[in-house]
């Protein structure tokens, strides 16, 4: 009938979009509802954004909808408990700044590895560890570990990766004595949320903790035969995240961006500047 009509048009109606954020930032209120515009949607990212450049390393992003779409979908993924991201696409499409943005968004800090040439499977062992150690020392939020292809300086490392993402922990990653002392430093806090005390129990509130607040955000390119390797090598890569595609941006989107970046230009005819932004 023509009510079920309008109903099933409705739901199909541009912007078909949901977050808890927007709610948040408007009402205070962390409420999963649908966006009402891309218009309200791109107004509190932009605020969003303008807070985030002001206690971080400046980003200059240009909010067009396909950007904003996926940075909804980036913090809807990391919203959730155990919630990893894989993101596929070519280099420049925007796969870290939008994770930054969205990580600066649900109040999550984010952390990466700094890689050199002499970089080895230790150092991403040593880095590892501190970051599990935030995630669930007191006061022990959330966090993010976001790690791209360029950086994988060996295979070997993504037997780490493919391990957090598929058990939440890495065997053998702490000697025996300094995970026994992590693990017993949580012991009243599990008491207070109902584990019994002891050992295996623990263990399973210090596992069910990290799970909970580390997030990991993979960025890959599908260029080439490396990512379909890997996803056969380590299933996890694929079974345990959330893929988001990063296809090549509409020549709308383009156009934004040219706007943007030489919008500030001195031209002499408003010819020459739009014949600049459709090159």
């Amino acid at each position: 009938n023509l009510q079920e009509e309008n109903d099933k048009e409705d739901l199909l109606a541009t912007p078909n979009i949901f977050t808890s954020f927007v709610a948040a930032h408007t009402t205070g209120d962390k409420q999963y509802l649908p966006v009402d515009t891309m218009q309200h949607l791109k107004k509190v990212l932009e605020e969003k954004l303008e807070e985030y450049n002001e206690v971080k390393a400046q980003m200059n992003l240009v909010l067009f909808d396909q950007a904003m779409e996926h940075i909804c979908k980036i913090t809807r993924i990391l919203d959730q408990p155990a919630g990893n991201a894989l993101l596929i696409g070519v280099g420049g499409s925007g796969k870290q700044s939008l994770s930054r943005l969205a990580a600066f968004i649900l109040g999550y800090d984010i952390d990466t590895i700094i890689v050199t040439q002499s970089s080895n499977i230790n150092d991403l062992k040593t880095a590892l560890q501190e970051i599990l150690k935030k995630c669930v020392k007191q006061p022990g939020g959330p966090r993010v570990f976001m790690l791209t292809d360029s950086q994988i300086q060996d295979e070997s490392w993504l037997v780490f990766i493919n391990d957090i993402l598929s058990s939440g922990f890495i065997p053998d990653l702490y000697p025996k004595d300094e995970l026994e002392g992590l693990v017993g430093s949580l012991r009243n806090e599990a008491k207070a949320n109902g584990y019994v005390d002891n050992a295996d129990s623990l263990m399973s509130y210090f596992l069910d903790k990290l799970k909970k607040n580390l997030h990991v955000v993979l960025c890959m390119s599908p260029v080439g035969d490396k990512l379909r390797i890997r996803a056969r090598k380590f299933p996890g890569l694929v079974n345990s995240t959330t893929i988001d595609w990063f296809h090549g941006w509409p020549k709308d989107a383009l156009i934004d961006v040219a706007s943007r970046f030489i919008a500030d230009i001195e031209l002499p005819t408003q010819d020459l500047y739009l014949s600049l932004i459709h090159i």
